[in-house]
């Protein structure tokens, strides 16, 4: 299948995608950024119809098989569950099977555009090799994909993208918006007027959602007694809203995320250092699947503006990646 636009958000937390459908729909789906060594027997094959297969795929990059899909398993031994957080991430054949993965469960086997994005600090270091690496004829073990070219932009720029078409007209250009999109690993921040980006007052740093539920993990280890590794599970809690099981006792996070509060402050914090005071701000723009952490802190911060919490933050950058791809191969096919 081949689509003119396919646009991927590999995030430390979530692999989000999005894709026009030969209707003219957008179909979009995420699933956990895990990449684990694929196991190298499949006992579920003897279970005759009684084990049920999971949604999973096996990525093979160089030589190696790595396992990526909507139901990887979330716990691992000793929290080795294939998570990968560091600076370099792109860089990782972890982030690369992702990539891989989202293509596969697509189903799409041709890509004229492929959008990606990186987080403000490393667009410069990065931005080409990702273009490289990602563009031509590949080969990763389950299915052969061709791309014609690759375009990364800064990631919070995909949720301004977003916001903009959800407000058609009403959208002015010469307003400014400051977009903060809340990862898992990092927190980057736009400062904006209309789609153009002030360089001086954009930034990004580490000090996403993964750093509050390390923190939480921290805390009911103290009162536990004993070590708590199972991040994901943590993060799963929150999304939904439940209490976090551990050893047979229902724990709810509710007061650890107020002791968490401080990482989240100090955060907001060096984006209030960057940025400066904000009088002709139309709105802060919060994006992301940590936003919902940040919100109460960022309005107590900025008490006299508007934040706008974007709809589906999660996957909004996704859908903003596919927005600009779109609108990019318009203005090459009308010049040309």
């Amino acid at each position: 299948m081949k689509t003119s636009v396919f646009a991927i958000d590999v995030g430390y937390g979530n692999t989000k995608y999005a894709y026009r459908a030969a209707g003219g729909s957008i179909v979009t789906d995420m699933f956990p950024s895990l990449a684990p060594l694929a196991a190298t027997r499949s006992l579920s094959a003897y279970g005759e119809g009684v084990l049920a297969t999971r949604k999973v795929a096996t990525v093979t990059i160089d030589k190696i098989e790595y396992e990526v899909g909507p139901e990887v398993s979330l716990t691992a031994a000793y929290g080795k569950t294939g998570r990968a957080l560091a600076d370099d991430y792109v860089l990782s054949n972890n982030h690369a099977a992702l990539l891989f993965g989202a293509i596969h469960f697509s189903g799409v086997t041709h890509i004229e555009c492929l959008v990606l994005g990186l987080p403000v600090h490393n667009m410069e270091k990065y931005s080409e090799t990702l273009k490289e690496r990602f563009a031509g004829e590949q080969d990763f073990g389950c299915g052969r994909v061709k791309v014609d070219k690759v375009k990364v932009i800064p990631q919070p720029l995909g949720s301004l993208i977003l916001a903009s078409s959800t407000r058609g007209t009403k959208f002015n250009p010469n307003d400014e918006h400051l977009v903060i999109d809340v990862g898992y690993f990092t927190t980057d921040w736009v400062y904006a007027k209309g789609f153009a980006m002030d360089n001086t007052r954009s930034g990004g740093m580490p000090g996403g959602a993964s750093h509050i539920y390390q923190r939480i993990a921290n805390l009911i280890s103290r009162d536990e007694g004993e070590v708590v590794e199972d991040l994901e599970m943590i993060d799963k809690a929150l999304r939904e809203r439940t209490t976090f099981l551990f050893y047979g006792k229902d724990i709810d996070l509710t007061p650890y995320i107020e002791l968490a509060e401080p990482i989240i402050a100090g955060v907001v914090q060096a984006i209030q250092n960057n940025v400066g005071k904000m009088p002709s701000l139309r709105s802060i723009i919060l994006s992301g699947g940590g936003a919902a952490l940040y919100a109460a802190v960022l309005r107590r911060a900025f008490p006299r503006l508007v934040i706008e919490m974007i709809d589906s933050p999660c996957i909004a950058n996704a859908r903003g990646y596919l927005l600009v791809g779109e609108a990019g191969l318009a203005r090459e096919r009308r010049a040309a």
